[in-house]
């Protein structure tokens, strides 16, 4: 009994230890938000009264709040788009499947080894032929059909029963009915699952609207954030801020919907 409760509390010590350091950067970037340059550079780990000041020299540096819409525009749209055509196109590859559709697959998951970074130069021109520069279609385009969406699709609608399909095929229902009115209410935590990925890669994509955006007025926070450590001296205070805010809304999404997200990843079905 006495081995027990050693055991137990050995693990006790570990998930505490684990929390910590899974805690602490969060505790940090909070507390050093409130704090002056200096005395993040001195390594003050408490709160300080600088918030104000820091949230006021923010608003100068850059168009912060600008920015913020921006993000929060382009990150919407693309996971709307996304969602539609990535389970569309798992529904079709799982419901209507076939050897030639399994190659297919196999070919696009092949195809996710190729760094972003090698395609930016094709991207770059053909989105600047479309003169799609500067604006949320150009910064959504390469995102609404993602191969680890539609793969996600597509194993998830492996847990979606056929005999719903099969009846509401014996009860006249056409297959576009049979995806909007079965198949998106059913999958569900599915669909909320994939949208805290996507919502997140849009939110916090870098490399590719940094390409794009040319205009300040069109620039996303992530870009913006990104300027504030670009000058001769950093005002860490500021820098940490801005992160800080731009994190809320992504952590508003997952709380938000985690147990939706917990049930789509696990493949559930209700």
């Amino acid at each position: 009994m006495r081995k027990t409760n050693i055991s137990y509390l050995f693990i006790y010590l570990i998930l505490i230890v684990i929390g910590f350091l899974s805690f602490f950067p969060f505790y940090y970037i909070l507390s050093s938000a409130t704090n002056k340059s200096l005395d993040i550079i001195r390594g003050r780990l408490f709160f300080g009264v600088n918030l104000i000041k820091n949230l006021e020299n923010l608003l100068t540096a850059i168009p912060f709040l600008m920015g913020f819409w921006n993000s929060m525009r382009n990150a919407l749209v693309q996971t709307v788009g996304c969602l539609f055509i990535c389970s569309l196109a798992g529904y079709g590859f799982q419901i209507y499947r076939s050897k030639a559709k399994d190659r297919l697959m196999t070919i696009l998951l092949l195809s996710m080894m190729i760094p972003f970074a090698t395609m930016l130069i094709p991207l770059f021109r053909i989105t600047s032929s479309l003169k799609l520069l500067n604006t949320t279609a150009g910064i959504v385009l390469p995102y609404l059909s993602t191969v680890f969406v539609i793969f996600f699709f597509r194993q998830s609608t492996q847990s979606f029963p056929i005999e719903l399909v099969q009846a509401a095929r014996v009860d006249g229902v056409g297959e576009i009915g049979i995806f909007f009115r079965i198949f998106m209410p059913v999958m569900a935590p599915t669909y909320a699952a994939a949208a805290i990925v996507v919502f997140l890669s849009g939110w916090n994509n870098y490399l590719w609207p940094l390409v794009v955006l040319q205009r300040e007025s069109t620039r996303t926070l992530p870009v913006l954030i990104a300027q504030l450590g670009a000058g001769y001296v950093t005002d860490y205070g500021v820098q940490l801020l801005a992160i800080t805010i731009s994190i809320i809304p992504t952590l508003i999404l997952f709380f938000s919907m985690q147990r939706q997200f917990v049930e789509g990843i696990l493949g559930s079905v209700k």
